[in-house]
């Protein structure tokens, strides 16, 4: 739900969120970065001072001797230029020989994990009262004497500093943090204004301007591919729409033709009183042209159900070389009277198709070349093995040729060439768009050449 809701927000606000908090982010840690740091820096400050300090201990007691009031004295200059130090020495067995002004608060450390060399690990802090000290715990050796050494430094300034230089530096990310979202947006919004360009484009075209293109040359690399895929998608649109525009236009006239005859033919035999026999031929007229409309709405509803993909071929091992020639016995007697002599050559494998539907798309192209071949003619099928899994039929027949411009719509529905080859209103123009739907179910392709000396339509299918 929560993933379907983010899904319906504006890419301008999706990607200031994602930009918002890969923001904020950067600059919190960048925050935490430079605390560390400047902290570091103060740590390394005070060691190397308090090591300082520890030299100059260890030279002053070795430039003394066991006189208390030489060793108080010597040990008071250790700390000379040095602010806010203090340290407190005693012997190995514990006892105190020197406390620094005001460092009354070191009598209650213990010596503990006290080294002889120092090093910045060693560095500890104490919460001593309200005070914060940083400091280091040692064990100096001066002429065998061994000596336990706290030296310890108050760290007011420091927190003082820190605390001042936080609020600063977090008011300081905050501004830069506002600044940067607000530059990411206004970057952000420009950048989103080619996308909002090519939406006014896109919404700019209607109907009667499928023909328009959005030129992606003008467009960001991002948005090319969406262009050229709208492009792709339009041509499909435009194309669709003109074929439907077509086969509206198309079949409207091929209903009006016989609606026309029956319309005509009844008006005429009501004007007046007629014989039985004359009204028997206006039913047997009229039965004609109604077998013609259901002949083509029943051819019209299975290419409807051919585009939507309803047509599922039944797939059965059959003999095409025996299914062409039984076909070519049935269209004898048509061929005979037109004095054609129909012609089988080749052979090629079984192959696994729908049987009803083959017979159905090779009875189209044999009826079809039956038609348009002259008398004393010969119409000739062609069967070859085009590849291993591949066959190929080839329907061949004289004929007057078919211009070039006709060839790639031949296939189309209700399409005819001019009246010089469609010398007769027998078909429905479906004939080869149906034959073409039911090679392409069988997952095959349909041509068409033409010239002078034949027509050639040439089916090429897969065996299994």
């Amino acid at each position: 739900m929560i993933r379907g809701k983010l899904g319906q927000l504006s890419l301008t606000l999706r990607l200031m969120m994602f930009a918002g908090t890969a923001i904020t982010l950067s600059l919190i840690f960048s925050g935490f970065l430079v605390l560390k740091s400047v902290k570091h820096h103060f740590a390394e400050q005070d060691y190397e001072e308090l090591t300082v300090v520890l030299e100059s201990i260890k030279h002053q007691l070795n430039s003394i001797d066991a006189d208390r009031a030489k060793v108080q004295n010597a040990l008071s200059k250790a700390i000379s230029g040095h602010h806010g130090i203090f340290f407190r020495v005693d012997t190995e067995n514990g006892k105190p020989i020197f406390l620094s002004r005001n460092a009354e608060f070191l009598e209650h450390l213990e010596y503990e994990q006290k080294l002889e060399i120092a090093s910045r690990e060693q560095l500890k802090k104490w919460q001593i009262g309200s005070g914060l000290y940083r400091g280091l715990i040692a064990e100096l050796t001066v002429n065998g004497q061994t000596y336990n050494v706290i030296t310890a430094m108050d760290m007011a300034f420091h927190k003082q500093f820190l605390d001042k230089f936080t609020i600063k530096m977090w008011l300081m990310m905050l501004v830069i943090g506002i600044i940067t979202i607000s530059a990411t947006w206004f970057v952000i919004y420009q950048g989103h204004q080619p996308l909002k360009s090519l939406s006014t484009k896109i919404r700019n075209i209607q109907t009667n301007r499928l023909n328009e293109r959005i030129n992606s040359n003008e467009l960001p690399i991002e948005l090319r591919g969406l262009a050229l895929s709208f492009n792709e998608m339009l041509q499909h649109v435009e194309e669709g729409f003109e074929r439907l525009s077509n086969f509206t236009s198309d079949i409207a006239h091929e209903l009006r033709t016989p609606l026309t005859n029956i319309i005509t033919q009844n008006q005429v035999m009501i004007v007046q009183q007629r014989s039985s026999e004359e009204y028997r031929e206006l039913l047997y007229s009229n039965l004609e042209e109604l077998e013609r409309l259901a002949k083509m709405v029943s051819q019209m509803l299975w290419l409807a159900q051919s585009d939507n993909n309803l047509i599922k071929p039944a797939s059965n091992f059959i003999n095409l070389n025996q299914e062409i020639k039984e076909l070519l016995e049935f269209f004898e007697a048509l061929a005979s009277e037109k004095n054609i002599r129909l012609i089988q050559e080749g052979e090629v494998p079984w192959i696994y198709a729908d049987r009803d539907l083959l017979r159905r798309a090779i009875s189209n192209l044999i009826s079809n070349a039956i038609r348009y071949t002259p008398s004393g003619k010969e119409f000739r099928i062609v069967s070859s093995v085009k590849h291993d899994d591949i066959i190929q039929l080839d329907f061949i027949n004289p004929g007057q040729p078919i211009p070039t411009k006709h060839l790639t719509k031949v296939f189309d529905r209700f399409y005819r060439v001019d009246s010089s080859r469609s010398d007769n209103t027998e078909g429905t123009g479906l004939g080869l768009a149906i034959t073409k739907s039911i090679i392409e179910a069988h997952r095959g392709s349909i041509s068409i050449t033409s010239n002078h000396q034949h027509t050639t339509i040439s089916l090429c299918l897969p065996t299994t």
